[in-house]
């Protein structure tokens, strides 16, 4: 195998993505480029400690700039806003599972989304009171409730959208990512 060509110096377009998410209040660093002879990139990767001024992201992931901006996106315009309703206090924290992982598919040859940094997986949602809601453990019909809503309304911000039920591997958590896929389409299960 080849070593991987070096990274390309950032785009306008990168620039701009690190503008909006300090817009949006996240907490962020540029990150060292990765690479791996497996095929494995982030050119410009970004370590996001928090998706708003209001809501940590533990641990804090390494992700491509897209896939935080969607994230912080959806944080301030979905979730924490139906946190409030819901439980009638704050969301204060996301908790991730996998955020870059050089890894192929579950049972592919073909690379994880992860794999560049395009895609997070999200356990749990924290409250201010401590509360966390777990997605493969809800609790209660309320935390059902609003998981459901959660999963539903990531499904057109991000392009694919798995959690329990859609297979084994993603039982305990919602894993979200910016796949590019024909016609612009969605996958959500």
């Amino acid at each position: 195998m080849q070593p991987a060509p070096p990274p390309r110096a950032a785009s306008a377009a990168e620039q701009a993505c690190r503008e909006r998410l300090l817009t949006l209040g996240a907490s962020f660093r540029n990150a060292e480029p990765v690479s791996d002879q497996a095929g494995c990139r982030i050119d410009h990767p970004v370590l996001v400690r928090a998706l708003s001024p209001q809501v940590g992201l533990r641990p804090p992931a390494l992700l491509n700039c897209s896939v935080a901006e969607t994230a912080a996106r959806f944080v301030r315009d979905v979730v924490a806003p139906a946190a409030a309703r819901r439980f009638a206090q704050p969301l204060t924290a996301l908790h991730q599972v996998s955020g870059y992982v050089c890894r192929p598919r579950n049972g592919s040859a073909k690379l994880s989304e992860h794999a560049f940094g395009n895609a997070i997986d999200l356990s749990a949602f924290e409250l201010a009171d401590g509360t966390r809601i777990e997605v493969g453990k809800p609790e209660g019909a309320d935390e059902l409730r609003f998981l459901r809503g959660v999963r539903g309304r990531a499904c057109g911000p991000f392009k694919t959208v798995l959690g329990p039920g859609a297979d084994a591997d993603h039982a305990t958590h919602f894993h979200f990512d910016l796949a590019e896929r024909r016609g612009g389409a969605s996958f959500c299960q």
